[in-house]
């Protein structure tokens, strides 16, 4: 029988954590009993279905507000696996990114989360990112919870990998995984050599619902999408400066910002300046069908981030037989091939950004074709999510099966010695 682990994120379901719910889904395909846990999430206004499913299944450490978790953290207080996690909490509070009230109420947050963990038999937990949601499983841990473990996407987490005790995360965990080598390597660079074995590289993953089938040809329209929140890692403020460099030279274009987010203001005002208002749509927040079809109605995705982890996006589009116009940047060239199945652009060069829009827009649809399906053929050998969640399941399998061996070792060597 496979063991029951216990999902653990920040936010879920979220419009951009469709990958997340991909994983869950594929583990439980695989036979795993997966027990979906969050921070907040159970008032998130969603568009999908599959995530107004996941929403139902999923309960809330939040949800209830500080009362409740005043009464489970007085629940533990006087235990002795209390005062060790709390002396863990003050620690990793000093010299973090938020004040150590934060590291208190996550300490609080697990202690909430530790008797769920017990009555539905979770024997791990895995967290979605190292931030909060890994702080709040390592501290259950310290409390006596089951052994955790955690995958680190980027770029937060290696911007502020000192602030985010990242290295304290990994070595207490009984792995992490990383989404690409670029993951893994910046995690190297954060904790000792002797905890590198523990990291472990799992990518996201793709449905085959998604892309099986896809007959779609290129559309007439030179229409490009940019799909991501609308925020300072994306670059769409340069895409915009590089759209009106097109613009400015005649050349004819459609290009759709998929998302919403912090920065949509400042966007639209520089739509606005440069007289974009025809060529230049914002879609606002839209589900994954959604951007399905957004991807399948252009002819291609651009997206110019600053800092990126490895997008999903890009996984989507190449998946759609969509060529990818990319910034060269973290764990993006692990997948896209400049000639073969896009471009890659060096990262914050609106001047060759511009000039790489130019030149797709110039190509005939049998080369956007013939690279499309390059795209396509490469995302499936790198990105199944069954054979990932496969991946994924193993290292849940084998931790706990070496845990139970070294339980049982003690067991017997425990029962000798009291003889």
């Amino acid at each position: 029988m496979k063991p029951r682990i216990a999902y653990l994120v920040n936010q879920y379901p979220k419009v951009s954590h469709s990958f997340i719910r991909r994983e869950i889904l594929a583990l439980e395909r695989q036979g795993f009993a997966i027990e979906r846990f969050a921070l907040r999430g159970w008032d998130a206004a969603l568009a999908d279905p599959e995530d107004l499913l996941e929403q139902r299944r999923t309960r809330y450490v939040l949800q209830g507000g500080p009362g409740v978790l005043l009464l489970s953290l007085l629940a533990y207080f006087f235990t002795p696996q209390f005062w060790r996690a709390l002396a863990l909490a003050v620690r990793v509070g000093r010299g973090a990114e938020r004040p150590l009230a934060y590291h208190l109420a996550y300490l609080a947050e697990a202690c909430r989360l530790l008797p769920w963990l017990r009555a539905c038999g979770a024997s791990h937990v895995h967290a979605h990112f190292g931030t909060n949601s890994a702080e709040v499983a390592m501290l259950a841990h310290a409390l006596g919870g089951p052994p955790y473990s955690f995958t680190v996407h980027g770029p937060e987490e290696f911007d502020k990998a000192q602030r985010l005790h990242i290295g304290e995360k990994v070595k207490r965990s009984a792995f992490v995984v990383a989404i690409s080598s670029f993951g893994r390597s910046q995690l190297y660079r954060w904790v000792e050599h002797a905890q590198w074995p523990k990291v472990k590289v799992v990518r996201c993953g793709l449905e085959p619902a998604f892309h099986d089938g896809v007959l779609a040809p290129l559309p007439a329209a030179p229409r490009l999408v940019c799909v991501g929140r609308l925020c300072e890692q994306k670059g769409q403020l340069l895409l915009v400066e590089a759209a009106a460099r097109l613009a400015a030279r005649g050349v004819r274009f459609e290009l759709v910002l998929a998302g919403d987010g912090e920065l949509r203001g400042a966007i639209e005002a520089l739509i606005e300046k440069h007289g974009l208002g025809k060529s230049v749509r914002i879609t606002g927040w839209i589900g994954s069908r959604a951007v399905r079809e957004e991807l399948l109605a252009a002819r291609g995705l651009v997206l110019p981030s600053f800092a990126e982890g490895l997008p999903v996006a890009i996984m989507e589009a190449m998946a759609l037989c969509r060529p990818v116009l990319t910034s060269a940047v973290a764990g993006i060239p692990e997948l896209v091939r400049a000639g073969e199945n896009g471009w890659l652009i060096p990262a914050g060069d609106v001047d060759a950004l511009a000039a790489a829009l130019e030149d797709f827009l110039a190509r005939a649809p049998e080369e956007l074709r013939v690279m499309g399906e390059a795209g396509q053929r490469r995302v499936l050998e790198q990105h199944s999510i069954d054979r990932e969640a496969a991946k994924l399941g193993a290292l849940f399998e084998n931790f706990l099966q070496k845990e139970a061996t070294v339980q049982k070792s003690f067991v017997k060597e425990s029962a000798q010695v009291s003889q």
